[in-house]
């Protein structure tokens, strides 16, 4: 397996509805579903939940 296939790139982006993203990488052996991850979004001035978006 090529290593894009493993761990391939994602967007995180805020359930505030601001639109802010984060970018990362993800494991999917690990994390086959999609991720959330409680993030700080400085649009909203405070930590919110996050979504991995396909």
């Amino acid at each position: 397996m090529a290593r894009n296939d493993i761990r391939p790139l994602i967007k995180l982006r805020s359930t505030a509805g601001t639109g802010y993203t984060y970018v990362t990488r993800k494991n999917r052996r690990n994390d086959p579903d999609r991720l959330t991850l409680r993030k700080y979004d400085p649009r909203a001035r405070r930590h919110v939940t996050f979504r991995e978006e396909r």
